[in-house]
């Protein structure tokens, strides 16, 4: 990697126009990558991507006048002090307020850039571009936020926040629930059998431990192999495992610490609090991110919880 200051006047513009088709391709995977769910942020990072690409034409005519027609090809990642960037095709699907964040970043890096470079060449006609380029690159956030009172209008707004909140439940609250379900209520069986069969809390916690990791492990995988996404919307499909994964283990594992009490009839009314409490929480978030009535809600895990319980109790007492 070279440093800034060694850099020529024609490897300046040569890396200015590189940074400036950078950012326009950035700013059009934006505008791709949320078209679908947020079209009217969209269109904003289309008219950000129209401004790099005017700011690209101005600096090819000047570098074409100045030095040719062959621009050497000097990027970013050869010159030292630059932010290295996640490739957006690694992102999707892409957050509307991360994005939004990344875009900030980078106009007052370029702004950085265009404002350090017109100190450092003397072509006087070099230097009078980049100083104008500087300037519009301060104005860009202010046009952001223009373009966004036109097209972000309250309605549109509200659409993409639902969208958001949609997205969100498809990626996360939906993977999250189906392992916290399965976690909390699938596993009471064989820790509360080992437990009323044993009558030890330890062998009761080991055995509520294997339960709950296995169960953690092949939920992951299961959740991450029935669906890559593409189609449905739902996000990367290990991420979805991932989450789905740790909520099935934490779902088992509640309970199952309690054992780690060395009295059993203490360590099993723990447990059984502790599931009590498990199985009001997965009520409130099918209530809260799956509108279904609360009484319902509770109805519906609790019968699965109960049964569950009993089934474990009655096969290890037997």
């Amino acid at each position: 990697m070279k440093s800034f200051d060694s850099l020529s006047e024609r490897e300046i513009l040569a890396l200015a126009i590189g940074l400036e088709e950078e950012d326009a391709r950035i700013y059009a995977d934006f505008a791709d990558g949320l078209r679908e769910d947020y079209p009217a942020s969209a269109s904003v990072f289309e008219e950000m991507r129209n401004e790099e690409s005017s700011h690209r034409r101005r600096l090819f005519e000047l570098y074409r006048q100045r030095f040719g027609e062959h621009i050497p090809l000097i990027r970013r990642e050869d010159v030292k002090g630059f932010i290295r960037r996640r490739p957006v095709w690694l992102a999707r699907p892409l957050r509307l307020e991360t994005v939004r964040q990344q875009a900030v970043t980078m106009e007052a890096e370029i702004r950085n850039f265009y404002t350090t470079a017109a100190r450092r060449v003397s072509d006087a006609g070099i230097r009078q571009l980049l100083g104008d380029l500087a300037e519009e690159e301060r104005s860009h956030e202010t046009m952001a936020r223009q373009l966004q009172k036109i097209k972000l209008t309250a309605d549109v707004r509200v659409q993409e926040e639902e969208a958001r909140r949609r997205l969100f439940v498809l990626q996360v609250i939906q993977p999250g629930l189906a392992g916290l379900m399965d976690g909390s209520v699938s596993t009471l069986a064989p820790l509360f059998a080992a437990a009323f069969a044993t009558r030890d809390s330890w062998d009761a916690f080991v055995v509520g431990l294997a339960a709950s990791v296995g169960a953690g492990i092949s939920m992951g995988f299961a959740e991450a192999l029935s669906d890559d996404g593409s189609l449905t919307g739902r996000g990367h499909p290990w991420a979805r495992g991932f989450v789905c994964g740790l909520m099935t283990t934490l779902g088992g594992i509640g309970h199952t610490l309690p054992f780690l009490i060395q009295r059993f009839s203490v360590a099993t009314t723990v447990a059984v609090i502790v599931v009590a409490a498990e199985l009001g929480v997965i009520s409130w978030v099918r209530h809260r991110y799956m509108d279904t009535p609360f009484l319902a809600a509770a109805f519906q895990v609790v019968v699965g919880g109960v049964l569950v319980f009993l089934s474990g109790i009655l096969i290890g007492s037997s």
